[in-house]
């Protein structure tokens, strides 16, 4: 059966930011592919990263994001096509002959070195001479907020602060390009949260290309300049954190970032979030039966059996609308509706690669 349908809402054209804004890109990938042996781990990745850019790979596991930083790294080689960093090809590049430094999610700290001398030891081995490299290390501390911790081994540090040293040494070079594979992964949520923030004012204070893989939908959203959203080794969409989330052009993306109702009108399928669905008793789109609702503090969530629709229909009641639906009981019937721009009709074509 099909929903009951007052009207029908179009999504408005999808839109993206394939493209970085301004001048020159630092990276440009082109046609670039990785094979391990008969498994295709990359297919054909164009793509191109401004200078200062906050860029993040977001996916699932073994989508391809941290194939596609390791590649940028010069850990792996492209099975075919070319990787340019500021216009110099760097494909076949060692990862010493790169402008580029990369920060693990183990933080690959000396565990017999002071924090100063981790910090300090790509300068060292650059022949970097000891006043300056006193300085620089100083200067790339003092950014990641360790003044004073210069003495201590990594064994007296908290994880985030490892990391925090990690990424000292990773900038203390001064590298066009920072790499930074899911750094945060093995930290609490809190810690997680904290260091989000911090990572991102160091950003803006050193304007370095950072290229971020995870797959953390929050952490990219919350991060990113712009998100490239991978699966099976494919691009399937890149823009800013709003137009992923609000302007999803397949339902894997819909689906992978956030929360999202999938629901048939007629021979299209949209896709709604659950904070843009609005609950009355007398008119909407479409209708069914509550079958369960909580209060989740600032905001009530309702579950809504549709006709038509495989899963309930969910809906966000914030603030004082929330009171609206207090009276609400499982069976009781509604009508949900949303604004015209919040529906995006989806695309669920798969485009096969071998």
């Amino acid at each position: 059966m099909r929903p009951t349908v007052r009207a029908i809402d179009h999504a408005s054209p999808r839109t993206t930011s394939a493209q970085p804004q301004g001048g020159p890109p630092a990276i440009s990938l082109r046609g670039v592919t990785k094979r391990y042996g008969r498994e295709l781990a990359l297919h054909q990745l164009d793509l191109d990263i401004a200078e200062g850019e906050f860029f993040c790979l977001l996916g699932p596991s073994g989508c391809g994001k941290t194939t596609t930083l390791n590649l940028l790294g010069g850990f792996v080689t492209p099975s075919s096509g070319a990787i340019f960093i500021r216009g110099r090809q760097v494909d076949r590049l060692p990862p010493y002959a790169r402008d580029v430094n990369t920060v693990f999610q183990s933080y690959a700290l000396f565990p017999h070195m002071t924090v100063e001398e981790n910090v300090g030891f790509g300068l060292r081995m650059a022949r970097v001479e000891r006043r300056e490299r006193g300085r620089r290390v100083a200067e790339a501390l003092a950014m990641v907020g360790l003044d004073g911790h210069g003495s201590r081994r990594p064994g007296e540090l908290s994880g985030g602060q490892q990391q925090r040293v990690a990424v000292a040494r990773a900038l203390v070079n001064r590298p066009a390009v920072l790499l930074l594979d899911e750094p945060l992964g093995a930290l609490d949520l809190k810690l997680r949260k904290r260091l989000q923030l911090e990572l991102a004012q160091i950003h803006r204070e050193v304007r370095t290309v950072f290229v971020y893989v995870t797959h953390d939908q929050e952490e990219a959203l919350g991060l990113a300049d712009r998100i490239a959203v991978m699966r099976n080794g494919l691009i399937e969409q890149i823009g800013s954190p709003r137009e992923i989330y609000l302007r999803p052009r397949s339902r894997f993306v819909a689906d992978f970032i956030g929360e999202s109702n999938f629901i048939s009108l007629g021979d299209r399928e949209l896709m709604v979030r659950p904070e843009a669905v609005r609950i009355s008793a007398e008119e909407g789109l479409i209708q069914g039966v509550v079958v369960h609702h909580s209060f989740l503090g600032n905001y009530t969530r309702v579950a809504v059996r549709c006709d038509g629709c495989d899963e309930p229909v969910l809906a966000e009641v914030h603030g004082k609308d929330a009171s609206s639906v207090e009276g609400l009981t499982p069976q009781s019937r509604v009508w949900l509706s949303w604004d015209r721009e919040a529906a995006v009709a989806i695309d669920d074509s798969e485009e096969e690669v071998s």
